[in-house]
Parts: C-alpha cells; structure tokens; sequence
C-alpha cells in the first residue's frame, strides 16, 4: 500500500504521453513545412538545394540568395510571428476567462492600424515612389513606432480602465470592443483627409505581410516572443487555477490581480511589436489556442508550447500559400488568416450562444 501511494495512475501519463505527443508532431510539420516554404515559389527548389543551403554546402549562389537572403527571413518572420500571436491569444483567453479574447478581438491591433495611418497622414510616412509600386512605406521605423506606440496606449487603457472597475475579465473584453471601434472609426477619420498617396499608403501597411522582415527586425521581434513565452510558461499553474474561478485561484495562492495585469500587459507588447513590424495579422491568436484546446485540453503547461508551435506553423502554411495562390502575384498572408479567422469567430459566437 505504501509502495502504491503517491504513484501516477497509468491513464493520467498516457494522457501527459499523448499531450506531449502532440507538440512533438506538430514541431515535425512545422520543420517539414519550413523546408517545403523555402522551396516553393516562383524559383522552385529541390529538398536536396534547400537543405544543403542551409547547411552552407551549397555552391550555387543562386541558390543561397534565394533561400536565406530572401524566403529564410519571411518564413522565420511568419514563425516567430505566428507563434507569438497564438501565444498571446491563449493567455488573453486564459486570464480573462473569455473563448473570444485575442490581441484582434481586444482592439489592440485597431490601435496599430490607427498609429500607422498617423504616421502617415502626418508625419508623412508614406510617400510617392518612381518604382513600380505607386505608394509606399518610405520611413517604415517611424511608421512601426507610431504603431507601436498605439498598440501600447490601447493596452494600457484596457488595463487602467480595469483596475479601475477591480480588474473583471468582463470590463477587460468591452474596454477592447470599444477601443477597437473607437481606433477604428479615427483610422477612416484618417483617410477621409487623405490624399491619394497616403491613403494607398495606409491601407498598404494594414496588410499583413512577413516578407517586410529585416533580419534585425527578425531578431527584434524573437527577442520579445521567447521571454515572454517562457514568463508565460512558467505562470501555466496560476492560469489552470484561474480556471476555476477567481475565488478558487485566490484559494490556491494566486494573486490573481497581478498575474491578470501582467499576462495582459506582457501578452500586449508581444503583439505590438509583431504587427507594428509586419502589419495586421488577425484571428491566429483566436483560432489556433482554440484548435489545440480540443485536442490536448486547457492544462496551459502543453496548451501554450501547442500554441506557440501550432500557431508558427498555421501562419507559415498560410505565407505558403499565399505565395502560390496568385502565382507570380504575392497575395499578403492577412487575406488567408481571416479567411480562415471569421467563419471561427462566428462558430465561436454561435457555439457561446447556444451553451
């Protein structure tokens, strides 16, 4: 009896087997999906020329342009990107007990659309070009902090107005409704005024597109998604807890203000500076956390290193495709994603209603 006590039951390790299971064959596609993204495109390239690329064998310099001077930073962009936005997405839901929490659905990114149509319209950003594209980003750091800088106001109002009200995931999900309206409706005040230019400029921006990544942008953006992942990681035991409720997590421990304010904060950054540097990728942090909730449950110890890879390889598949669909023309990933995005946020609506 003794020798029994404190032993896992074996149905609950094959359960953990089957969690950490999944995350494993995820991780394979999303190797096998990097590979396959770096070879298709209009200079279509062999495994064996991919491979031998990046192990720096290749003696084609053709060949290396192509794999890691052009389409080796957008896909690693569109992981890191894709990654982080999942991420964020699932510990949006989780602190605020809410199915329908995400950085799109919480106005933050609205509020990047509006600094960039800012930058635009004001600190002209966005100017006429001799190339064969009319408009564009002439200053895309200015343009990229502007939006930034409103992604974070917005972040910070959900917040203040929160703890102002005592910090109810309720009052957290309508203060982002009513920012994302309010941003909205000053992003069209924008473009009424705008000239031609500016405003081809603007709604440019807004599309998402991961081949906009510099290698330092790159690394910008995975210098702020790894730690924040790993904060997030570590607090996987403070959100199962706020599961049950915020009277049971307060039992257990958990502080559940601070855990709250700083999951939305950190989950905030993390999306500002994705979108500010690549645009407007909507419905991944909504889509993907709800994907692998079915799959392996809400234990966020497996449920955010799920998201973290699952959404990496959603928005790399997505950039994938939307190289080829188009083919030679470049169709931006934002168009796939809410293809994607808004039939789920609809059966999310309607499945919520019906409960």
């Amino acid at each position: 009896m003794h020798a029994d006590h404190g032993r896992v039951p074996e149905e609950y390790r094959r359960y953990l087997a089957w969690k950490a299971g999944v995350v494993l064959l995820s991780a394979l596609a999303l190797a096998g999906c990097l590979v396959l993204s770096l070879g298709v495109g209009p200079a279509g390239l062999s495994v064996g020329d991919v491979l031998s690329s990046l192990a720096g064998v290749s003696d084609n310099p053709r060949v290396d342009a192509i794999v890691r001077g052009i389409r080796l930073p957008q896909a690693l962009a569109a992981m890191v990107a894709g990654g982080g936005l999942a991420v964020a997405g699932a510990v949006m839901q989780a602190i605020l007990r809410n199915p329908l929490g995400s950085p799109f659905t919480l106005g933050i990114s609205h509020a990047a659309a509006f600094g960039a149509a800012f930058a635009v319209m004001v600190l002209d950003s966005g100017l006429t070009t001799s190339g064969r594209v009319a408009a564009t980003i002439t200053d895309p750091y200015l343009t990229t902090i502007a939006a930034f800088v409103a992604s974070l106001a917005a972040s910070g109002i959900i917040v203040a107005i929160s703890r102002l009200r005592g910090a109810r995931p309720e009052t957290m999900v309508l203060t982002g409704v009513a920012l994302g309206a309010l941003f909205t409706a000053a992003t069209m005040f924008l473009q009424y005024f705008a000239t031609d230019v500016q405003l081809a400029a603007m709604v440019f921006w807004t599309f998402g597109d991961t081949s906009r990544a510099t290698w330092g942008e790159l690394g910008l953006m995975a210098a702020v998604v790894a730690p924040c992942f790993l904060y997030f990681w570590a607090g996987s035991w403070s959100y199962n807890a706020m599961d049950a409720g915020d009277e049971t997590a307060r039992g257990l421990g958990v502080r559940v203000e601070r855990v709250r304010m700083a999951g939305m904060f950190l989950s905030s950054l993390v999306t500002a500076v994705l979108i500010a540097f690549l645009g407007i990728i909507g419905f991944v942090g909504l889509v993907v956390p709800h994907m692998f909730r079915r799959l392996i449950g809400a234990d966020h110890r497996f449920l955010l290193p799920a998201s973290l890879v699952g959404g990496a390889l959603l928005l790399l598949a997505s950039d994938t495709a939307a190289r080829l669909v188009l083919a030679p023309h470049l169709l931006p990933v934002s168009v796939l994603t809410a293809f994607l995005g808004a039939p789920t946020f609809l059966w999310l609506i309607i499945r919520g209603g019906r409960s």
